[in-house]
This record gives C-alpha cells, structure tokens and sequence, in this order.
C-alpha cells in the first residue's frame, strides 16, 4: 500500500482512500479519521478537560452519569452512551447496556464460574458482556 501526503494550505483538508477491497486497516484509518473530528470534554475534580477519545478505555453509565475512563481517572462527559455508540467508531463495542469499550485498551476475556464473560482492561477496571451483546461481541474481536 502506497501512501501520499500532500500539505497546502489552500485546500480543505480531506483524506481520500483507494483500496482494492474493504481491509480491517481501512476500518482502522476511518475510525482514527473521524475520531479526531469529535470533541470531548470531560469533568474531573471540577476542572473541564479536553480528553482524546482514542484514549479512552472504555465509557459507562453510572447513576445516570455517563463517564469516560482514562487510564486510572473517571471523567465526567455530558453525552449519553446512545449519542457515543451512534458515532461508529469501528474501535469502540458495546459490552452491557452500561458500557461501550475501547477494543484497543482490552487486556483479556476471562470465563466465569458462572457461564458469563468478564473483560479486563489494561488500566485495571473490570466489567462483563451481556449475552445480548456476545455475537456482537465475538464478530467484532474476530473471535
């Protein structure tokens, strides 16, 4: 695959790809594409911070707050988890009705006693997949 990079200051910014066949790198250089163009900001310790969404681990909804986690901190965004998963980020999958995960930031699945499937993200947090969502789930990872 052959990549041009061109700079002029005169044209609107665009990125145009030529491929043969819809590839999973093709999915990946979208998804980074529209990402960039979303602003997200988010509450943490009463300050307002810009926060990059690739950096994201994963987003969850708790007592009706929508909360985006960064590494170790939990930040407070003022978007509900329908208004993120409507994005289509191809990089983001929705584990539960509470939580949309980052598949980037996954550590590993792990089987339960009790027949469900616990996720462990690399920052530490760890939440499970519905059974509503598996398939979905199972497709996405490639698994």
């Amino acid at each position: 695959m052959k990549c041009y990079t061109y700079i002029e200051d005169v044209e609107e910014e665009k990125i145009l790809i030529y491929a043969k066949e819809r590839t999973k790198l093709v999915d990946e250089i979208e998804s980074l594409v529209i990402s960039s163009d979303i602003d997200l900001t988010g509450i943490y310790n009463e300050e307002i911070v810009k926060i990059n969404i690739n950096d994201v681990s994963c987003f969850i909804s708790e007592n009706n707050k929508v909360f985006a986690l960064v590494n170790d901190k939990k930040y407070q965004i003022r978007r509900r988890l329908y208004q993120i998963e409507e994005l289509n980020l191809n990089t983001f999958i929705k584990l539960n009705q509470s939580c949309i995960a980052n598949k980037r930031k996954i550590k590993k699945f792990e089987s339960t006693i009790g027949g469900s499937i616990k996720v462990i993200f690399k920052n530490g947090y760890i939440d499970y997949i519905s059974r509503r969502e598996l398939k979905n789930v199972k497709e996405r990872m490639g698994l």
